[in-house]
Parts: structure tokens; sequence; C-alpha cells
């Protein structure tokens, strides 16, 4: 099946499937019913296959079709959302003994215990757990290894801690105060009861409402598109998404070219600069860093700086970005962006549109793309930004600069830290919350080292030679024909 070629996971394929099947519905007028059809027609048993029976996993199905259906809400603060009835099967996080506890005579985990909580019972250490306070000295100590810190996969790949566990239950929550809508935990989550909210439904509706108004959709389309759909070509996927009832689709990367030339600028007036492409990187200064906002730039992000063009050139137009990313969703709701997206789709439902619709983009004849330059296109990967700058502040002749590229969260958190204290040797900071950069977004149909090379090799096709000819177009307010 499409869905075990191409994607890195079956919790994808899960997904999916459902956003696959609700796209069905709507061609159909099914919507009515569909949340009770659907999770016996995918799922027919009559023995379940992923959990305890059939029945458990069609009422888990019927939640992600929910999910599907809800959309983003005004006055949510998050992208994501834990399906409760699917967050079960994680063992409790704590400090724990394993079977690898050789029961030595040193008892240094015993010793180094600050509440005296782990004893020996037959030549074993026993951990109490109304003592233990998790601090996890014994963990250090142990020269087997033999007791590690249990935490669950959505926890750990929260750099925010946005995540922890309802004692009374064992359920993950999510704390949207905290979230930075960097999707992290939707990936990680090994059982999918974390899941992206999705724009889908509010996408059809705009492109059905569309062609009865005769207005413009058009698909703004992310740099990392180009290590995405390996079965077929950037040109053939841009095809298909016009068979979709797009009118045209444009280059993010565009909207990137753009943002390197006012951030070059806006360094040179400032002096020190972050950059402002990633939404959940933003967030992160802004919840995290708050002293630091100052510095973030002005820059819009490259999609919104894309659709800003398209909509001065063609007000009524409706603009969609399809991306690996989940806080461009929540991007298109903030107050920043001026309303200038209307939605924005994963390349996961993007596979799910096509096979939804039965487009084979593989079958289907090129259709050029082309808007921006190699410098645009290689803002998907981490050090795309800060190859970029340091090549246009060279040819603007602005000295000085000296960017790093903030590789994830943690290089990010340690890289600001340093901001704060004085203590930085760099003055430009290039953001990425996803290691690697987009290229690893959480809703990437797949993840991977070779990603990086495949955007350089989609860059260097660019016939724009420098972001200035982007910059002559944004200017204008209108793209190349």
């Amino acid at each position: 099946m499409i869905e075990n070629r191409i994607f890195d996971t079956h919790v994808q394929g899960l997904k999916y499937k459902a956003v696959r099947e609700m796209i069905k519905a709507y061609d159909e007028g099914r919507m009515d019913t569909a949340l009770i059809d659907i999770p016996k027609s995918a799922l027919p048993g009559p023995k379940g296959t992923l959990r305890c029976c059939v029945y458990k996993e069609r009422a888990i199905f019927q939640e992600r079709l929910s999910v599907v259906q809800r959309g983003i809400k005004k006055g949510d603060k998050s992208v994501v959302t834990v399906i409760d009835i699917a967050c079960d099967e994680c063992p409790a996080d704590g400090i724990l003994v394993t079977t690898a506890c050789r029961g030595c005579l040193s008892h240094k985990c015993q010793e180094v215990c600050p509440r005296d909580a782990i004893s020996i019972v037959d030549k074993h250490s026993v951990i109490d757990k109304d003592k233990c306070i998790e601090c996890g000295k014994c963990v250090s100590a142990c020269p087997y290894g033999a007791i590690i810190k249990q935490q669950r996969p959505c926890v750990t790949s929260c750099k925010v801690k946005a995540i922890s566990i309802r004692p009374e239950d064992k359920k993950a929550v999510v704390d949207e105060n905290k979230c930075i809508s960097c999707g992290a935990c939707v990936r990680q989550c090994p059982f999918g009861a974390i899941q992206d909210k999705s724009m889908i439904m509010e996408t059809l509706d705009i492109l059905r409402d569309a062609k009865a108004k005769k207005i413009n959709v058009y698909a703004i389309v992310a740099p990392s598109i180009a290590a995405q759909f390996e079965y077929a070509n950037v040109e053939q996927v841009v095809s298909g998404i016009m068979q979709l009832g797009f009118c045209r689709v444009v280059e993010a990367a565009f909207g990137a070219d753009v943002c390197l030339a006012h951030e070059a600028e806006e360094w040179q007036h400032n002096g020190v600069l972050t950059t402002s492409c990633c939404p959940s990187f933003v967030d992160f200064v802004n919840k995290n860093f708050p002293d630091l906002a100052k510095y973030v730039s002005s820059s819009l992000s490259p999609m919104v700086e894309t659709a800003k063009t398209i909509k001065a050139h063609d007000p009524k137009a409706k603009c969609v970005f399809i991306g690996p990313c989940a806080s461009k969703k929540m991007e298109c709701r903030a107050e920043r962006t001026h309303g200038l997206i209307d939605t924005s789709l994963s390349f996961e439902e993007l596979q799910a549109f096509f096979d939804a619709r039965n487009v084979d983009i593989k079958q289907l004849p090129p259709t050029k793309l082309d808007d921006a330059s190699f410098y645009g296109r290689i803002f998907a990967k981490s050090g795309g930004i800060k190859q970029g700058i340091t090549d246009v502040a060279k040819a603007k002749g602005i000295e000085g600069i000296k960017p790093v590229a903030m590789n994830g969260l943690d290089e990010c958190r340690v890289n600001l830290l340093k901001l704060r204290a004085g203590k930085s040797l760099e003055n430009f900071f290039e953001g990425m919350a996803c290691d690697g950069g987009c290229i690893n977004g959480p809703l990437c149909l797949h993840q991977g080292m070779g990603n990086a090379a495949m955007v350089d090799k989609y860059g260097r096709l660019a016939t724009r030679k420098t972001v200035d000819d982007s910059v002559e177009q944004y200017n204008k307010g209108k793209l190349d024909d």
C-alpha cells in the first residue's frame, strides 16, 4: 500500500487514512454519517490487529476522524491535541531498577541517594517510590547502567516541558500556555495518541466556494517539498496540486528570498538579529526569552511574504500553504499574519488529498516551478539561512555579520542564553525548532539525512541567481507569469 511505501511509520499511515477517508466523504456528500460509517469500513474486523479488540480500534479511529473534522477553532492556542482513548499503553514514568542489576557490593546507588529511598533486598536494589524524588543520582552512579529513568516519548520529545502525565489516569496532557506547536510530540508518540489538528475541511470549503465564485486559490509550497515525494519529481507534484483545484503553485522560497534581503538590512540597522521564519522558534523566544523578543526580525515568514505578494496582485485570492510544519497551522491564525494565509496543509495531508481523488502524480506531465533563488530554496535545511545571509551581506557590502545556525530547540536555548548573558560571539541567529530544519518537520512524509542533499540539488536548479530578482518582483507586488 502507498502509505507503507512513502511514510516512515505506521502511525503516519493511520493519520493519512483518516484524512483520506474524510476527503472522500466530503466529496461524496457523506459527512453526516462519516464518523459512524468510516470506522466500520476502514476496520472491518472481526478481530483487532493493533489494540485489544476491533471496537477499541474503531473508537480511536473515530477520534482521529473527529480531529480532522473539527479543525482549528478560534481561541485554540496549540495545533496539537491528545486522543485520550489512544493514550493508554505507555508505562508510567519514573526511576526503575532493571534486571541488569548485579547485586554488587559497592552499593553506590544507595550511597548517593539523598532520601534513603534505596534498599538492598535479596542482593538487589529496590526503590521506595514514596521516598524517591527522581533526582537521577542513582542512575548516574550505577556502574552497570542497571537503573534507568523512564520517560514517555512525548515527554522526552517536548523541549519546552509542555507535556505532563495526568496522575489519576496516566494520560498525556498538553499545557497550551507552554506549547509552541512544534509537533515533535506528534512525530514521537508511538501510538499516535497526540495528533496535529487539521485544516483540510476548511481547505475543501475554500476550493469549493472559490470555484463557484470564480476566485483564485493559490498553493504556496515549502522548499522542503524537494525532499518529499520521491516517487515523482517536484514538477509532477505541482501538476497534481493544480488538479486538486488550485490555480497556481508558488514557492514559499520566493518569500524566503525576500526575508533574506530584509534581514540583511535589518541586521545592519540593529546589530543583533534572530530569524523569524520558524513560528515555533518565534513562539519559543516569546514564551521562554521574552526579554530577547526585541531581537526577532520584523520580517514576516517566507510563507506570509509570498502570500502578501499574491494578494497584492490578486486581492480576492485565497492562499493555502503546504509543508512539513505543524506550527504553520497556528501561524495562519496569528494576528501578525493579517489573514494573508487562509489555511495550511501538511505533506501527509497532501498525499491523502491526492489519493482520495485518485491523482497519480507520477503519471502527470511536469508543470514548471521557478519562483525563487538557490538561497530561498535552501531555507529548508538547518544552516541554509546562515549560508544565505553570509552571501547576501557580502553582495550588499554589509560587514561584521557573524551568523550561527541554531539546529533544534536545544541549540536555540544554549545560544539564546549566551546572548542574554552577553557572551555570544555571534550576532545573527538562525532559529530552527526542528533538528535538521524544515526537512525534518514533524509532518514530513519521511525524514532523513539525505533530505539536505536533495534540497541543495533542487536549489542549484533555480534559474534566479540572486535574491534581488525576487525582491524586485516583491516590490512590484506581482510574481512572474
